[in-house]
């Protein structure tokens, strides 16, 4: 059978899921079937929620005999993990970029992975029937990228398809009117894609580049066969360490649509999904039985941002969760690690605490929400960067930030940029929008986002992208923030909340049940406040005229996730349970705070 394997990279929200929907509806597959709906392969819902894709997906389809094996990538930098395993699997790429907005951060990412990998790229200009798309720019800019990541001859002379992925229109021209369907998308696939360069014959190598699970078969290897014929039975299985184990292999299945189809035997060159080893993990070799031979391991850059997590000891544990143990909560984040080459997880200093590390803010956010959704209770701290020593030097890590905002706020977010040490390094104006870039360190970055979406009042875009570590930058001085924290533990009451309202803004509502040492809402000032929102109205048999007449409460902020860890600070927790976020302070009670900020100031 002839074969192409091809993964669609792109920056997030360009189009990735979109097209490989109309790629699968158009396909020969799927032609009698008739697939309905959209993002199909975003089957995850937090994946369908948020919008973006968060793990890579594999799919294929026919197109006039020839099989195509599709990887749906994602989009997002804290997801490059993903991005980095997939160039294992394919010969070539889809390079997706907007038609207005031309190449982005993550598109550089993503596109020096598969240069580096020397694969073939086939480069789409997404969204052409934008009414402000400018394609010729966009061609420009990303010829311009080509060459800056070091592109041979062979790769910057790469084939340009202009398309609609959301009207399932492509064509070799940006006259969207001649376009009928995304035909050409599959014929310049098949042309100029190389079919796999593989050894037909001599012994067995398969790659490990992602794992499932399937509730029937236990856990299942996704990877590509290297060399040989892949059939059911005895082979040398070799993990990353170089360990070789004897293992026998009970199905393989090829990928058809959506679908996995269970065969008998698999060729060179396919990508295919096996069961039979119940400690498999990414990155690892499937060899012949007799002549075991290791593939090269993935080398996974290192992670860059870690936190705590810890078991629940807030006054309300166990109260709405399933899973509440530190045993509950290792075994999960064993299970994790498995599935996720880019996170990282240690035993933490105190009881039943671990220190999980990954590649950013989003990253461990999804593990978190995902574990909540599960049934797990469990707290976190404040995210942190993790320091390295580099020739004797204290390092951190720093990342580049592109902003896209208002002219109006652009002088604001310069501001706020330029007090948490970030250098800008760019800066243009383009009909009332101003296009910013800076060089921050990942310090700076923490907790910085939510704040940016207030001053530019939703219309800002930003993006990052990890550069690499350098030299350690001194303190930052973030805006520092106060907490109003409630002083007993009991229902929260109208009267106690318009009191403690004067003083800055409210997380919660009232009837809401909170603890002594629970933040409740955020101080005007950059201090503490100990409010007691518990407090009721005295009632007296005596009547007055301005009795009854009620001042408004104001609504309340209420957090998401990200908000939530972005909000705390060190001395701070984020209690994590599947009906609730609560934030409180590390120690509960006022005496222990004092104690410890004595501690800090000695």
């Amino acid at each position: 059978m002839d074969i192409r394997n091809i993964a669609i990279i792109a920056h997030v929200d360009h189009g990735k899921t979109t097209l490989a929907d109309a790629l699968l509806k158009q396909s020969d597959t799927f032609k009698e079937k008739g697939l309905e709906g959209e993002t199909i392969l975003d089957f995850n819902p937090l994946e369908r929620e948020r919008g973006i894709t968060i793990l890579a997906k594999n799919c294929a389809i026919m197109y006039n005999g020839v099989k195509i094996n599709i990887v749906d990538t994602p989009g997002h930098a804290d997801f490059g993990g993903e991005v980095e395993r997939i160039m294992n699997l394919v010969d070539g790429v889809l390079l997706l970029v907007d038609a207005k907005e031309g190449p982005m951060p993550q598109t550089r990412f993503v596109l020096k992975k598969a240069i580096q990998a020397g694969h073939r790229v086939i480069v789409v200009i997404n969204k052409i029937d934008k009414p402000d798309a400018r394609p010729d720019w966009v061609l420009d800019q990303v010829f311009d990228l080509f060459v800056t990541l070091g592109a041979t001859d062979e790769q910057t002379d790469f084939p340009v398809i202009y398309a609609s992925a959301k009207q399932g229109k492509a064509g070799l021209d940006t006259n969207l009117d001649t376009m009928t369907d995304i035909r050409a998308i599959f014929q310049t696939v098949v042309e100029k894609v190389p079919a796999p360069k593989v050894v037909a014959e001599g012994p067995l190598q398969v790659s490990v580049a992602n794992i499932s699970y399937d509730n029937y078969k236990g856990k299942m290897g996704i990877g590509r066969v290297v060399r040989g014929v892949f059939r059911p039975g005895a082979v040398t299985w070799i993990n990353r360490d170089g360990v070789s184990a004897a293992a026998k292999i009970t199905n393989v299945f090829s990928f058809m649509g959506m679908q996995k189809v269970e065969v008998q035997e698999a060729k060179a060159g396919d990508i295919v999904a096996f069961a039979g080893i119940a400690d498999l993990n990414i990155g690892e070799t499937v060899a012949d039985a007799e002549k075991p031979e290791a593939l090269p391991a993935i080398t996974i850059e290192e992670p860059t941002v870690k936190m705590t997590f810890g078991v629940n000891t807030s006054p309300f544990a166990g109260q709405e969760g399933q899973f509440t143990t530190s045993r509950n909560v290792k075994e999960r984040l064993e299970r994790e690690l498995q599935n996720d080459v880019a996170l990282r997880v240690e035993a933490g200093s105190g009881d039943g605490t671990f220190i999980v590390s990954g590649r950013g803010e989003l990253h461990l956010a999804i593990l978190i929400e995902r574990m909540r959704r599960e049934g797990f209770e469990l707290q976190v701290s404040r995210p942190q960067v993790i320091f390295k020593e580099i020739d004797g030097q204290k390092s951190e890590p720093f990342e580049e930030v592109s902003i896209e905002c208002p002219e109006g706020v652009a002088g604001t977010v310069i501001e706020k940029m330029g007090r948490r040490k970030a250098e800008m390094k760019d800066m243009r104006v383009e009909n009332g929008t101003a296009y910013l870039q800076f060089e921050i360190p990942t310090r700076g970055l923490i907790g910085f986002r939510t704040e940016f979406m207030m001053d530019t009042r939703g219309q800002g875009v930003l993006n990052t992208l990890f550069l690499g570590y350098r030299a350690f930058i001194g303190a930052i001085d973030g805006a520092p923030h106060g907490s109003l924290i409630a002083h007993e533990t009991g229902e929260a009451n109208t009267y106690g909340m318009l009191a403690a309202q004067e003083r800055g803004q409210l997380f919660i509502q009232p009837g809401m049940k909170v603890y002594e040492g629970m933040v409740v809402g955020q101080n005007a000032k950059p201090e503490d406040l100990v409010v007691n929102v518990c407090k009721e109205k005295k009632l007296s048999n005596m009547r007055s005229k301005g009795d009854g007449v009620a001042e408004g409460l104001n609504s309340p902020r209420l957090m998401s996730l990200e908000e939530a860890l972005e909000y705390l600070g060190d001395d701070e927790l984020l209690e994590v349970t599947p009906q609730n976020l609560r934030i409180r302070k590390m120690y509960l009670k006022e005496f222990e705070r004092k104690r410890y900020e004595q501690s800090m100031g000695a």
